[in-house]
Formats: structure tokens, C-alpha cells, sequence
């Protein structure tokens, strides 16, 4: 007898609801999720929630551990420093290969004014989407696939650790992003280069500090 398939509408809608929960910051490094609990919660078999969960592991966003379930990653000071050199050098590439037309220009500035409004509004869920959504428009401009799915894997490891610090970095993101357009309809390459590298250093710092700050108040305690 043949194994029927499971629907892949379905294990990538058990994907997308369990990749929203853990960005809606809903979970810390110790909540543990099983295969019973999220089936219950979707109103689905375990079979798409299996297939789910070991795609998020793939992109590094948890890890699985038999018989035991899965847990949020935790990333290190060194892990994350290694990741934002990637995605500096990658992001400052993007700019630098974009195919600029207007088109993107003017998608672009839809999404920066959803930003400013999801910020004002204090969204922060759909805020990081359009955040990521903004990145991931400029890498697609590229028309390299790899770089757009290096680029995605790497966002999707890095907001584990940024969901903490989102009132410390996305105050200031719409302002570099920005300043990031501006520079591209101006055709000016070299600036967007520079306000891309100070956005994404910006923000490695903070996070950094946060990290380091928050390992000397658990010493002290």
C-alpha cells in the first residue's frame, strides 16, 4: 500500500502558525512544545506539525530533542556575532546588485510608511514582518534565489534573540531604512551601502549589550 502524502497546504500552515507564535515572543528558551500539544491547538494530526517542526529546526529557529519536544535555540554572543558579519556583508551586496526601478522605489516607501504606522500603533508582530518584508524586497531585486534564502534563514535565527530587544532597535529601523531608499532614488550606491552597514551594526550592538547586561544582572542575583 502507498503512503499518502501529507497535503503540503498543510504542513506549511502548521508552519506558518507555529513560526508566528514564536515570533509573537510568546515563548522563552525553557517552554517546551510537543507534537500532542500543537496538533491540539491547530486541530490537526501530528503528521504536519512533524514535517513543521523539522523545518523550523532546518532554519535554526528551535531544536528538537527525542522524546522530549522542541525548544526555542539559544543563541550565543559569539553565534550571534558571526551572523550579523553574514548578514552585513550579504545586506550591504544586496544594495549594492539591486535591480532599482521605480517599482521597487515605490514599494519600498509602502513599506516604510506601514512601518512607521505599525510602530506608532505598537504592532509588534506585523511590525517585524514588514521589517523583514523590507529586506527581503531589496533582496529580491537582486534576482538571486540563494542569496534571498541565505538572507531569510539568517533573519529568522537572529529575531530569537531580537523579539527581546524590539523597543531597543525599532525605533530607530524606519529612519535608517529611510535613509537607505533615499540613497537609491538618488542613485546613489555607495550611500545606501553606508546607512545599510550602520543600520545592521546599529542593532547588532544593542542586542549585544542587552545580552551582556542581562548576564550581569543574573551573576548579581
Amino acid at each position: 500500500m502507498k503512503k499518502i502524502d501529507i497535503p503540503a497546504n498543510l504542513t506549511t500552515l502548521a508552519y506558518t502558525s507555529i513560526r508566528e507564535y514564536i515570533l509573537q515572543g510568546r515563548l522563552d528558551e525553557t517552554s517546551r512544545l510537543t507534537e500532542d500539544y500543537l496538533s491540539n491547538q491547530l486541530g490537526i494530526s501530528k503528521s504536519p506539525v512533524r514535517e513543521a517542526l523539522n523545518r523550523l529546526e532546518a532554519e535554526g529557529l528551535i531544536h528538537i530533542e527525542p522524546r522530549k519536544g522542541a525548544y526555542l535555540r539559544r543563541l550565543t554572543a559569539v553565534e550571534i556575532n558571526e551572523l550579523y558579519d553574514i548578514r552585513e556583508a550579504l545586506e550591504v551586496h544586496v544594495v549594492r546588485t539591486a535591480n532599482v526601478t521605480q517599482t521597487l522605489l515605490a514599494e519600498l516607501r509602502q513599506s516604510l510608511k506601514r512601518q512607521r504606522s505599525l510602530l506608532k500603533a505598537n504592532d509588534k508582530p506585523h511590525y517585524i514582518q514588514e521589517d523583514v518584508r523590507f529586506h527581503s524586497l531589496l533582496a529580491q531585486a537582486t534576482g538571486n534565489g540563494y542569496l534571498c534564502s541565505e538572507l531569510a534563514n539568517i533573519q529568522n535565527q537572529i529575531w530569537l534573540s531580537r523579539r527581546k530587544t524590539y523597543d531597543l532597535s525599532s525605533s530607530t529601523a524606519p529612519d535608517y531604512h529611510d535613509a537607505i531608499v533615499k540613497a537609491l532614488e538618488q542613485g546613489d550606491n555607495g550611500a545606501a551601502e553606508q546607512a545599510m552597514r550602520e543600520h545592521i551594526r546599529t542593532v547588532r550592538q544593542r542586542l549585544l549589550q542587552f545580552m551582556e547586561d542581562q548576564q550581569a544582572v543574573g551573576a548579581a542575583e
